[in-house]
């Protein structure tokens, strides 16, 4: 009972309800809130510190920043949600903080934006391989299980495109890059589009800080060929997904395009076939062949299924002296 108690008094407070309404709609950092709030740094800190310990808000460091979203689970995220369903959606408050940061938003697009603006391909790939994107995406999603994807996780996400594509489908789905830049625009991407099931991380995708078998789709879309090691990321991948649960890759198949090497940092001119299911075979994965879409470029979509029941790994024969 005093936990609940004290979630409704973490979030019976004007400003803390505003910090809840926003982080409900998209992550945000401290020096956000306060330019959207007009609020200083510290009084808003104390609030969101207060609204973390009660669980209703999650907080993700990220290099100098630390991020906030609305918690999704738990006793505080449903009084929170409850909370924010009684506020009308025209409240003249909420709407005068919903444009305020709509208007932070399009700043931090553009400020990622301009650092790519002398190599575009580093933030829309497909397009500047002259890839039709959305033939591609419907090939994978013809191919993902019918229904509800679950949890997904977005290796890769870049800026956020397919995750506003699975979106729709999934319970829930968290988007890994390196990039700050990358997921400062995936950030924007999803505020936009109101995709309060979304979520981004700072993480290296050959070494993800996430726990085994705990997401139902993982994808790979055309981010192994970046990769210094690719049998490494797809074991990660592996590792993580869920009995039952699905592995998909998008990426280059084997080509003799040298210069996307050279121009675009490449690190291998397309995977084979067996690049990619041989890892996800030795992790256990059931792999099916893989589906080429007709592109100048080949492009192969691979599916790999996680067994319902894991198989146990093999123990290791104790040596035994001989007298």
């Amino acid at each position: 009972m005093e936990r609940v108690l004290f979630a409704l008094r973490a979030i019976a407070e004007p400003t803390r309800l505003r910090l809840i309404a926003l982080c409900a709609a998209g992550e945000w950092c401290v020096s956000d809130l306060t330019e959207i709030l007009g609020q200083s740094q510290p009084r808003l800190s104390r609030h969101l510190k207060l609204l973390c310990d009660a669980g209703v808000l999650l907080r993700q460091p990220e290099g100098p920043n630390v991020w906030f979203r609305l918690a999704r689970e738990g006793p505080a995220a449903a009084l929170a949600k409850a909370a924010l369903a009684a506020v009308a959606e025209d409240d003249p408050t909420r709407a005068a903080d919903r444009r305020r940061a709509a208007a932070r938003a399009a700043e931090r697009a553009r400020e990622a934006l301009a650092t790519f603006r002398d190599n575009p391909a580093a933030w829309d790939e497909m397009r500047t391989l002259d890839l039709p994107a959305r033939t591609i995406e419907e090939a994978l999603l013809a191919r993902l299980p019918r229904g509800s994807l679950g949890r997904v996780l977005d290796i890769g996400c870049g800026t956020g495109r397919m995750m506003a594509l699975l979106a729709p489908r999934a319970e829930s789905v968290l988007g890994v890059d390196l990039s700050r830049r990358m997921l400062a625009l995936a950030r924007t991407r999803i505020a936009e589009q109101g995709l309060a099931n979304c979520a981004v991380r700072q993480a290296d995708m050959a070494s993800l800080p996430l726990p085994d078998a705990s997401f139902d789709l993982v994808l790979l879309c055309m981010v192994l060929h970046y990769a210094d090691d690719p049998a490494t990321v797809l074991a990660e991948a592996a590792r993580l997904v869920s009995p039952g649960g699905t592995v998909a890759v998008i990426d280059l198949a084997p080509h003799a395009r040298e210069d996307l090497i050279r121009r675009l940092a490449h690190t291998t001119a397309g995977l084979s076939s067996a690049a990619v299911s041989r890892p996800l075979a030795e992790a256990g994965l059931i792999v099916a062949p893989p589906v080429a879409v007709g592109t100048a470029l080949p492009v192969l979509i691979h599916l790999a299924t996680a067994p319902a029941v894991r198989a146990a790994p093999l123990p290791v024969p104790r040596s035994t002296s001989v007298p």
